[in-house]
């Protein structure tokens, strides 16, 4: 018997298809997962238990009938998910952690969640970000702090923070995340998944109005490299199952054999943040392992990245977020010093900035395939640790767990994270893989066989 808890998405995928399982029996099953874990770790910040019921037995109608498209089903037909809560879910709050928006319901359906749907997944909810999605842990005045499954004195990372959570747990085999800093592979680090990063443009930007100079894209938290091209694959507009992966497809790069002799330069340091010596040691594990692949692996300079060029380009994009009048009252202390701070600079002003630290990194990158580093440089941090803080304060208390995440957000490189084992302390750590711009498939294939020998 396949255990639904564990099993990756692609198989749950496969179980309905071959009517091994029914799509109700899933979504029993998941909703049964959420009922026991959601009330300690609150990833989810609406249950649509009902919704997602009714859905399936629909579902299982049109598969019992013979349902299919073009001799295809939807990639995730029957697969149970959650969309994070800064995406519109039709009929869904849109609170994106905020008690400014508590009473906002979204009448429609964002990009993410059409191609989601359209892919057959049942949505069980939306889930967990931190306010406006600025921080790397979740800990709104929404409900209580978002915690991680492998130990739940400490954060499950962010802004996607309840969607690691769900998947982590077992809540959820997969979910949809974005990323702007390190949003979707900061929390798939702390609990131990795979967490993936398109490039630039790769998929479509539903924060474009917003998010002016590109920092942001959207992307999966998965327990498989394999179920993130799926995923990629979904999301750029490709919402069918083939029984041979098409040519050209996420899916198919995920599959595929890495080439030999790649340069992959590794890097531990940065000004913003000390590696510590288990994550370190988990790095030059997977610097070993490349290199015993094939790779050319040799050591990288200092990340130059520094705080004072990126942060107005964050502080740009909070104010830019379309709140309503009179809301700074009920925002957190570091959304409203982030948006006071953003409206002192302008697009353009941000733009400028982004472009030249674009160029410095990139700089860096030149001659290199693929760049390996921590994905955070520190363990999960403890829940109420930053407490206490004024807003500022919080922001920089932050700005290590970023520091080698966000760079390439401002390239707009594609990215990785990838478990990487465990701490003494039992929590899980993970590495980042950084390909060259647009190599989002090539990544994928490098990504699939460190994974795997990662074990």
């Amino acid at each position: 018997m396949t255990d639904l808890s564990t099993a990756s998405a692609r198989d749950l995928a496969a179980l309905v298809r071959e009517k091994k399982v029914s799509v109700s029996e899933l979504v029993t099953h998941f909703l049964d997962v959420v009922r026991r874990e959601n009330p300690t770790l609150h990833a989810f910040v609406e249950v649509h238990d009902w919704r997602a019921r009714r859905r399936a037995r629909l579902m299982d109608k049109a598969l019992a009938r013979g349902m299919d498209r073009d001799g295809a089903f939807p990639a995730f037909f029957g697969v149970p998910t959650g969309l994070k809560d800064d995406s519109p879910l039709r009929m869904s709050f849109l609170r994106v952690g905020s008690r400014s928006l508590r009473y906002v319901v979204s009448p429609f359906d964002g990009m993410l969640a059409r191609a989601c749907r359209d892919a057959g997944v049942v949505f069980l909810g939306k889930l967990a970000t931190s306010e406006m999605t600025i921080l790397p842990f979740v800990h709104t005045d929404l409900h209580p702090p978002t915690r991680n499954p492998h130990d739940v004195s400490r954060y499950s990372g962010g802004s996607s923070g309840g969607s690691s959570a769900a998947v982590a747990s077992g809540m959820l085999p997969i979910a949809p995340g974005s990323d702007g800093a390190g949003s979707i592979r900061i929390p798939a680090a702390f609990c131990g998944l795979v967490g993936f990063k398109a490039s630039r443009g790769a998929m479509p930007h539903p924060y474009a109005k917003v998010d002016v100079s590109g920092l942001s894209t959207t992307g999966p938290i998965a327990k498989t490299v394999e179920d993130a091209g799926l995923m990629l694959d979904v999301i750029a507009g490709d919402p069918l199952h083939h029984e041979t992966p098409k040519p050209g497809s996420y899916l198919e790069a995920a599959g595929q054999a890495s080439p030999r002799g790649l340069r992959i330069k590794v890097c531990m340091t940065s000004r913003l943040a000390k590696v510590d010596p288990e994550i370190a040691d988990a790095v030059k594990r997977a610097a070993k392992l490349l290199s015993q692949m094939g790779h050319e692996v040799s050591e990288a300079p200092e990340l130059d990245a520094d705080v004072e060029t990126f942060l107005p380009i964050m502080q740009r994009i909070s104010a830019n977020a379309p709140l309503l009048p009179f809301s700074d009252p009920y925002l957190q202390a570091t959304t409203r010093w982030m948006r006071a701070e953003g409206k002192k600079h302008s697009n353009a002003d941000v733009k400028e900035r982004h472009e030249k630290l674009a160029a410095r990194v990139l700089a860096q990158f030149e001659g290199s395939d693929a760049w390996l580093t921590p994905t955070v440089a520190g363990l999960a941090p403890k829940v109420g640790a930053f407490e206490g803080m004024s807003g500022e304060e919080t922001l920089r208390a932050v700005i290590p767990i970023g520091a080698f995440t966000a760079p390439f957000n401002v390239t707009g490189q594609p990215a990785v994270s990838l478990p990487a084992g465990r701490s003494s302390c039992g929590v899980p750590i993970g590495v980042q893989l950084v390909g060259k711009p647009a190599g989002d498939r090539a990544l994928l294939a490098l990504a699939a066989e460190l994974h795997n020998a990662l074990g």
